[in-house]
């Protein structure tokens, strides 16, 4: 459930560098933690099955920016973390990510990760599903080491709630009557709720008060939700090299995304018609995915699932307020305008 904290005054708030500018400062300012989370992320994946860390170092590998765990170890060292439980902390809600990846790709049947094969492709489906299983129980590891209860609850109730959303996103594909809170309610499962989880832990470690460890959840929340509607948008956008996937995966698959359900409600009742071909009974021709862009121009989806964005990202510059401000809490202002700046 989103944590609706008051909004910054101006949305000159969102004023941080655009694009990588922010991932790197944000990368450079916790640099010794990530390559210690780093070290520990390969010490974790080695198993004596060869095929367990082969199929894991592909995927981690892979180009990915580690912002999950970068969050982890930047909020723990904003709210006064002097410590290094944050360190494993991190590790573990890479594991969990990277879990749900390689599921995911199986259930997508996706072909690209990052710009480069997929584990299922290049392994097949039976080893990506075992392997993520894998990854979960090493992360179940880390939170158990960790000796917090307070951490498993966290992490644990987030890994439960990321299957629950990926489970009702599902349910309701290929379903155009499906609305608006069906579709909010995916992505605050499947994304927002690691991102949440993710932050609030760094509160939980430095013991910092409930009010804090909520708008640290807040901030990870909020950002999870602008990061998933962004990436909804990208689908219908972007050319190949930056999204990492191939363009139109989301279409081909009949996925129910706010661009969708924008474009569906605004347009007419031919345009419903295509709609439902492509998107309910994936009847799709070569030019349907040019069709579908160009309806989504036309009626503003791809526009206002951005400016969607926006507004969630305002709610997350507002649960950083709560803190003092630190070179910390500047990186994790920028780090919004970043998620956002991928859709120019």
């Amino acid at each position: 459930m989103s944590v609706d904290l008051p909004l910054p005054t101006s949305e000159a708030a969102l004023r941080a560098p655009a694009g990588e500018d922010a991932l790197t400062a944000l990368t450079t300012l916790v640099r010794e933690d990530l390559e210690a989370c780093n070290r520990l992320i390969v010490e974790r994946m080695q198993s004596p099955v060869a095929l367990i860390p082969q199929l894991a170092a592909h995927i981690v590998a892979a180009g990915g920016k580690r912002l999950r765990p970068l969050l982890t170890l930047a909020a723990a060292r904003m709210a006064g973390y002097r410590g290094t439980r944050h360190v494993a902390l991190a590790a573990c809600v890479e594991f969990i990510h990277t879990a749900t990846l390689l599921h995911d790709d199986v259930v997508d049947e996706s072909a690209l990760r990052r710009g480069q094969a997929s584990a299922n492709a290049l392994f097949g489906n039976k080893p990506s599903v075992l392997v993520g299983d894998f990854l979960f129980a090493r992360a179940f590891q880390l939170m158990v080491e960790d000796g917090s209860l307070e951490v498993l609850r966290i992490l644990s109730a987030a890994s439960a709630t990321i299957a629950e959303g990926e489970v009702l996103q599902l349910v309701i594909q290929n379903d155009t009557s499906s609305t608006e809170a069906q579709y909010l309610a995916v992505i605050e499962g499947k994304t927002a709720a690691l991102f949440a989880a993710a932050t609030e832990v760094g509160a939980v470690v430095a013991d910092r008060p409930a009010a804090e460890q909520t708008a640290l959840r807040a901030y990870g929340h909020n950002l999870g939700v602008a990061f998933q509607l962004v990436d909804d948008a990208l689908d219908y956008s972007a050319e190949q090299e930056r999204l990492g996937k191939t363009v139109g995966d989301d279409f081909r698959e009949g996925k129910i995304t706010l661009p969708v359900l924008l474009a569906f409600a605004r347009g007419s009742e031919e345009e419903r018609g295509f709609w439902r071909r492509t998107i309910e009974e994936r009847e799709q021709a070569e030019a349907d995915l040019g069709r579908a862009i160009a309806l989504m121009q036309k009626h503003r989806a791809f526009a206002d699932t951005v400016a969607r964005a926006r507004d969630y990202g305002m709610k997350a510059l507002a649960a950083l307020e709560a803190f003092p401000d630190s070179a910390e809490k500047r990186a994790l202002a920028d780090i919004v305008e970043f998620c956002i700046s991928r859709a120019r």
